[in-house]
């Protein structure tokens, strides 16, 4: 018997184990009719039952579910313990102006505007950040991938506090929406380990439109943060900071807060666990194992980016990028640099499986969930 939308519910939903990542609801096969929507936390609902045609394909390609791993395992070539890698690298974008605006030495960007501008690419499904957080985006210009870049909060200092939670996680599926009205047949994909394991499994599933998806580009995720009102307050009086002098946030070892002073605010991970999703703390995958190519802070100095390249694709997307685009850490500077990003990586990588494995015992016995460290 097929399980449901309804069984998605009791199974993953009521079980705190719901990514948020859109998935079910972008590929619903009754959305066209309104079965299935996202409210304004990011959680799918049945928003019309008789409209739901039972057909269990929500439930198939939720990441939670782990229906169809052994599939995109072995359409990934998957091995232990991160999945499959080619090489590792550590590198930031040449453009100061792009290293400036973005994440960790902005190479995700670089490579997005390198694709686009050089026409290999239509567009980026990424996340776009706005003085509330980020939310999904289908970037269709290099201007609009620029948009993109960076994780910050983009408030002024006159306005008033968060209007809703600030959140570091978009629903980013959802913008796969927009090709119904302009389709696209070349498009990269930028998204967190869940996300990528949902587009993967609709690829298993030949669904479309997740056959326009030509490039997965992962990032590196310890979890998914909402910033409430009263805890950053009590992070402000800690640090002595104030988050109307936010301009970007980063994550490596510790959360960094960078100041509009360029001054850096670094918080350990574990003081944000209260406002950590609960689905994360079921979640194995840290590196997005199933994407083309992995970035991320950890294992990087500040301005830096750690890569994971997995496959063909990502290897020659990447190789091009290094003569065009980005440039690498020279090992000149330190020879073990690349190896002990790898290790890090690959230390993490088991502890969040190890961690996912025993809240799930947990759970059922009710007693507290262990967390991630870095």
């Amino acid at each position: 018997m097929k399980k449901t939308f309804f069984n998605l519910v009791q199974d993953v939903q009521k079980e705190g184990e719901c990514n948020h990542c859109g998935g079910c609801v972008a590929f619903c096969s009754a959305i066209n009719y309104g079965a299935l929507d996202i409210d304004d936390q990011g959680k799918p609902f049945l928003k019309d039952i008789e409209k739901c045609n039972e057909c269990g394909l929500c439930y198939s390609i939720c990441p939670q579910t782990h229906e169809l791993d052994d599939d995109i395992k072995q359409n990934a070539k998957w091995e232990e313990p991160s999945g499959r890698i080619i090489s590792f690298d550590v590198t930031r974008a040449n453009d100061p102006g792009i290293r400036q605006k973005g994440t960790d030495g902005g190479v995700v960007t670089a490579i997005l505007c390198h694709l686009f501008n050089t026409g290999r690419i239509d567009g980026a499904i990424v996340s776009k950040p706005t003085p509330h957080g980020r939310v999904p985006w289908l970037a269709r210009t290099a201007k609009e991938i620029m948009d993109s870049a960076g994780s910050h909060f983009g408030c002024s200092h006159g306005m008033n506090r968060f209007a809703r939670d600030y959140v570091t996680f978009s629903p980013s599926i959802k913008a796969l929406a927009e090709l119904k009205k302009s389709p696209m047949d070349r498009l990269a994909f930028v998204g967190t380990p869940c996300q990528i394991n949902t587009i993967r499994k609709m690829q298993a599933l030949s669904i479309l439109p997740s056959d326009a998806i030509s490039l997965c580009l992962g990032l590196f995720c310890s979890g998914n943060y909402f910033f409430q009102d009263n805890l950053f307050a009590k992070l402000e009086e800690k640090y002595k900071f104030s988050y109307t002098d936010v301009e970007k946030i980063n994550v490596k070892d510790n959360f960094i807060f960078t100041l509009i002073s360029g001054e850096q605010v670094d918080i350990p991970i574990a003081e944000l666990h209260p406002v950590r999703r609960s689905a994360c703390n079921f979640c194995e995958d840290f590196s997005a194992e199933y994407a083309d190519i992995s970035f991320g802070g950890l294992g990087a100095e500040n301005g830096w980016t750690t890569a994971i390249i997995r496959n063909s694709i990502g290897r020659k997307i990447f190789e091009d990028a290094l003569k065009n685009v980005i440039t690498s850490f020279s090992v000149k500077d330190n020879p073990k640099y690349i190896t002990q990003a790898q290790e890090k990586i690959f230390n993490v990588s088991i502890q969040k499986k190890q961690i996912s494995e025993q809240n799930q015992i947990a759970r059922k016995k009710g007693v507290r969930l262990a967390q991630l460290s870095i």
